[in-house]
């Protein structure tokens, strides 16, 4: 078993909002560990793989990351945990890991920063299931970690602007893009587009991720019915006007926004709002003493009100005094813009109306959408189905069963992923809160 340790500040996530912190923090002189599951840094907005060459990747968009690396490289304060999943809270201010180069570990915390981000929200149509049929945010990891995608066709839908970057990323790997297939109407994209006036760098930003949507078939007010094929995907019929349109494809890639991922706050007792994101006051405090979030778990907001929101997060969980002036400035900005995106792709009534009943709406254990239609909310739904109760632990299948019945999110139970007996032992085997 690994010798515990102790931290001034824990970061879990290392994505902008977490990165940023981390740099905040450790400049104050803060001991700060930063624990991100994925094996680099970089979150899911900057994930770094061998998918895209340098020719292909857009450098731009990874400067602020090749910055932020910089940085903490030059903080000797500053530990940073790849591969690392929280397996638990512990008592005391303590978190239970499990890790590729630690094993089974428990560290405690002085003040504890949750930049989890989100998750992609899949909503089940009939074929959904079928090898080549992924959600859009899935496809662009994929791509990003190897998977080849030159040649093959691909249709791309849901709703959102990260619909975009994973065409732009389909485009870069060689991929023909057959159609973007676009949920919210006309109207409402065009007042959208009307408004990125108010940010420039996003409107050139849009522009570079369509190509000025120059031979791109980009529907609105469409929707996926129905993938079929042969053993994997091979057709998609989209809903178009009321007309249905097939298309040839060998992929689909098909996501409805993004979703907070607040599993940990939920465990750690945080109040949840409206919107099922972590409340946070004025200086990104949660609702329990020593827990702060910042980012995408703190409602959908994008990169740029990740990075505010998280060098805020560190100044204040580091205690150092430090003016918060500018940052509550830029976080105002985006988070203006952030309202602005969820006013625009709101989840229509058509988005939110329920396949076939025989859709699988839990893939892991196969439930269909009728027999958890049968029962009045979740838990009940789970306990007699065991919809839920596979590989993603309701993940997916809760964040449907939310958008279609309006059952709010289910209480987790740790451990919130598979982990190994030494593992679970290692909790009750040092005091972390006394380690140093």
């Amino acid at each position: 078993m690994n010798v515990n340790r102790h931290y001034d500040v824990v970061v879990v996530g290392a994505g902008p909002a977490g990165l940023n912190a981390a740099r905040a923090a450790a400049q104050s002189g803060a001991r700060v560990a930063v624990l991100d599951d994925n094996p680099r840094i970089g979150g899911q907005i900057w994930r770094q793989g061998p998918g895209l060459g340098p020719g292909q990747a857009r450098k731009a968009s990874k400067a602020p990351l090749r910055e932020l690396h910089a940085a903490l490289q030059t903080l000797p304060n500053v530990t940073v945990w790849p591969s690392t999943r929280v397996v638990a809270p512990l008592a005391r201010r303590a978190l239970l890991l499990e890790s590729v180069e630690h094993g089974g570990s428990c560290i405690g915390y002085g003040q504890l920063i949750l930049a989890t981000g989100a998750r992609e929200r899949l909503l089940p149509f009939a074929g959904w299931t079928l090898p080549g049929v992924t959600g859009a945010g899935a496809l662009q990891a994929l791509i990003k970690g190897g998977t080849p995608v030159r040649g093959e066709r691909i249709v791309i839908a849901g709703s959102g602007p990260l619909l975009l970057a994973t065409l732009a990323t389909a485009r870069a790997a060689g991929a023909e893009v057959a159609a973007v297939v676009e949920q919210a109407p006309a109207a409402a994209l065009a007042r959208f587009t009307a408004s990125l006036a108010a940010t420039p760098s996003k409107l050139v930003q849009a522009a570079q991720l369509t190509r000025g949507f120059v031979g791109l078939r980009y529907w609105s007010g469409s929707f996926v019915r129905e993938a079929r094929g042969a053993g994997r995907v091979e057709e998609v019929t989209i809903l178009r006007g009321g007309r249905e349109v097939t298309l040839a494809c060998e992929r689909v890639a098909c996501g409805y926004g993004l979703v907070p991922n607040v599993t940990l706050a939920q465990a750690l007792g945080c109040a949840l709002d409206e919107r099922g994101a972590v409340r946070v006051d004025d200086t990104q405090r949660t609702s329990v003493e020593g827990v702060l979030a910042a980012g995408e778990c703190t409602g959908i907001g994008g990169m740029e009100l990740a990075r505010a929101e998280g060098e805020m997060a560190g100044w204040v969980a580091s205690g150092a005094t430090h003016d918060l002036t500018a940052l509550r400035a830029q976080r105002s900005r985006w988070q203006r813009f952030a309202q602005r995106v969820e006013t625009a792709f709101a989840l229509g009534d058509a988005a939110r109306a329920l396949p076939p009943a025989d859709t699988l709406l839990c893939r892991c254990e196969d439930v269909t959408i009728a027999e958890v239609q049968a029962h009045s909310h979740w838990r009940d739904a789970k306990l007699h189905t065991r919809c839920g109760m596979g590989a993603c632990q309701g993940r997916i299948c809760g964040a449907a069963a939310s958008t279609y019945f309006g059952w709010p999110a289910a209480q987790p139970r740790p451990p919130f992923h598979p982990a190994q007996i030494a593992t679970l032992i290692a909790a009750g085997e040092a005091s972390p809160a006394q380690a140093q």
